[in-house]
């Protein structure tokens, strides 16, 4: 009869899975602020300097600087819709980014699902995130992003951004 083991050492892999979880639920998490519109608590989830990069195709690519600057955006682009959701389809995350185990990056699908409260008109909006991530003392954040339009119900299909990378 052997004797009963105890749980097995931490291993490498413990970590990665742990930064895993968390940068995922960093993910959730502001896919929640922007559903409910809880602008100030980007603040929780971006790096001060955080550089989001927006190219929705249809007008000249822009950056904004800081989870202010991003919450100030959002919310004036989607003070027109009635109903806006914010859903992630897929993601891809990357750890250890050039071997700094601080470092991530990750590819994020998503769709906007709206109802514009003028016309009364449901719409769909695809893009796709490609991001970066630092861990800091408070954990996983956001240090740059860098969005693309994908395509709009409109009918409108854009080339995909293969010239960004989350290796």
């Amino acid at each position: 009869m052997s004797a009963a083991k105890g749980p097995a050492a931490p291993g490498p892999a413990d970590g990665q899975v742990a930064d895993h979880l968390a940068i995922s639920q960093l993910q959730s998490a502001y896919a929640d602020v922007i559903n409910r519109r809880a602008w100030p608590e980007l603040v929780e989830l971006f790096l001060p300097d955080a550089a989001v990069r927006i190219d929705t195709v249809s007008r000249d690519p822009f950056v904004l600087a800081g989870p202010d600057q991003v919450g100030e955006f959002i919310a004036g682009a989607i003070e027109r819709f009635a109903f806006f959701e914010f859903v992630i389809l897929n993601s891809r995350i990357n750890l250890a980014v050039d071997g700094d185990a601080d470092r991530a990056a990750a590819r994020i699908f998503m769709c906007e699902i709206r109802l514009e409260t003028a016309s009364d008109e449901w719409s769909t909006a695809y893009g796709v995130y490609h991001d970066r991530y630092e861990r800091s003392a408070a954990g996983w954040r956001f240090a740059r992003r860098d969005y693309q339009s994908l395509a709009r119900t409109t009918g409108e299909v854009f080339e995909f951004p293969h010239h960004l990378s989350i290796d």
